[in-house]
């Protein structure tokens, strides 16, 4: 991890309470789920103790294997289908599925612990696979993969909050380990278990992490040293050597790993021989492209034009206020009309919605009446609670005049809305709040590609 002053470690416990609450108010108890908490379980055990104390690689490779060995033979969790790749219908025996299970596991357990170097990195690679788990989960009605999905996304989005540049809590090996350990298991059981879904999916929704440890362990034995010696030879510290600043180097990974999300989106069901193929190609040219720059040299050009001329016309329209004269009137335009909209979108409004409704208006007529103090929050409670309710009804049926251009529109209007909000809190000239950072490039991206999700609505 770069940073130059001691950081709490604490954000994976918190992230892992609030996975673990939330299954336990609204999963329901199988045998996977119970051994997912267990293996879980034993690697937060683990990773507090390496924490608090620091382990010793041979104990933190225990801790691994033992949470293995709980879901490959309490949870079921095994790889036996390899698709295409194999002759139709063949299936690996078990003597040679649970062993490849386990190094999948353990190993990719392990990328994503290391892939936590940068402010912000490891929760955004973890972030964009949940999505895109909890999609296929979706699809095949893997429910309880689903459930656990989106309370990782939901603490994830919680700790990054924190977590992006510059950092004032770090997840550590409680959280790192919890990521990659989850997101593994997860891809292989919902890949494993539907054969529509090509098996080699959890190789390209994890394939940068996995390949910057490969090829970190590679580069280590060739040169002699232990696989597990630390070094700044991950592909964000080369990235940082080459002249990228902090924030570019993990939005340039964000944008690797997304648009390696997209490919998997959309070609889920074709042969895994054509995923293989693609994840070979994009190994070799990440690995092509950092043998050059080491080669030649090579150093990012600093541009006058973009670092000085250009970042500080921004700095200056920022004091000028331009911007936020631009963005926050816009807002203020589309954001009431949006959601005028979305209350219109239902095809039927049920009897507890008018009610609420109701009482809504009440609500806010007797604080205009007895409390004029009281108003502003009122409003907001009131936003708060009736924005989620009419989103929640229009996705239960829309009304017949509604035309997909409208809805085309609507979803258009909610991308813009975002951006300008994002550059109202950019160039807000506000001593304290929000600040724009990496992770509004990931609210961003889900923002753009979950409306447009194939097979969603």
């Amino acid at each position: 991890m770069i940073h130059t002053r001691p950081l709490p470690r604490t954000g994976g416990l918190a992230m892992a309470l609030g996975v673990y609450i939330s299954v336990l108010f609204w999963a329901t108890a199988d045998g996977f789920l119970n051994a997912y908490l267990a293996g879980g379980g034993i690697l937060i055990a683990f990773g507090l103790v390496d924490d608090l104390k620091g382990l010793d690689y041979k104990w933190k490779f225990l801790g691994q294997l033992l949470a293995a060995l709980v879901i490959v033979f309490y949870g079921g969790v095994r790889i036996t289908f390899l698709g295409s790749l194999l002759p139709e219908d063949v299936r690996l025996a078990g003597w040679f599925a649970i062993p490849l299970t386990l190094v999948v596991i353990v190993g990719v357990t392990n990328a994503i612990n290391l892939a936590d170097g940068l402010d912000g990195l490891a929760g955004g690679i973890s972030l964009l696979g949940f999505c895109s788990i909890a999609y296929f989960a979706y699809l095949v009605e893997g429910n309880t993969v689903f459930l656990l999905s989106m309370a990782l996304i939901g603490a994830i989005f919680g700790f990054l909050r924190f977590n992006t540049y510059p950092a004032s809590v770090f997840m550590g090996d409680t959280g790192s380990q919890l990521l990659g350990f989850s997101a593994i298991v997860f891809a292989v059981k919902v890949t494993q278990e539907n054969a529509c879904l090509s098996p080699v999916l959890p190789l390209i929704i994890l394939g940068f992490p996995i390949l910057d440890t490969l090829t970190v362990m590679v580069e280590r034995v060739r040169h002699g040293r232990s696989p597990f010696s630390a070094d700044k030879n991950h592909f964000h510290h080369r990235l940082i050597s080459i002249g990228y600043f902090h924030t570019e180097a993990v939005l340039i990974i964000y944008l690797i790993q997304s648009a390696m999300i997209i490919f998997a989106i959309l070609f889920r069901y074709h042969y895994a021989w054509l995923f293989l193929a693609g994840y070979l190609l994009f190994s070799a040219a990440l690995i092509g492209a950092f043998t050059w720059a080491d080669n030649t040299g090579f150093r990012v050009s600093r541009y006058y034009l973009i670092d000085h001329i250009i970042k500080g016309k921004l700095k200056r329209i920022k004091f000028d206020n331009l911007i936020i004269r631009i963005s926050f009137g816009t807002s203020k335009l589309l954001l009431p009309l949006m959601f005028l909209f979305a209350c219109l979108l239902p095809v039927k409004v049920p009897g507890y919605a008018s009610a609420a409704s109701l009482g809504f208006g009440v609500f806010l007529v007797a604080l205009r009446v007895f409390g004029k103090k009281w108003m502003g929050i009122g409003l907001r409670l009131v936003l708060y609670l009736a924005i989620p309710l009419a989103l929640y009804l229009g996705e239960g049926g829309k009304a017949a005049w509604i035309s997909p251009e409208m809805l085309l529109g609507y979803h258009l209007s909610l991308v813009v809305s975002t951006l300008f909000i994002i550059l109202s809190i950019k160039y807000s000239r506000r001593a304290r709040g929000f600040r724009v950072t990496s992770l509004d490039f990931l609210i961003v991206f889900i923002i753009v590609v979950i409306p447009n999700l194939p097979d969603l609505w």
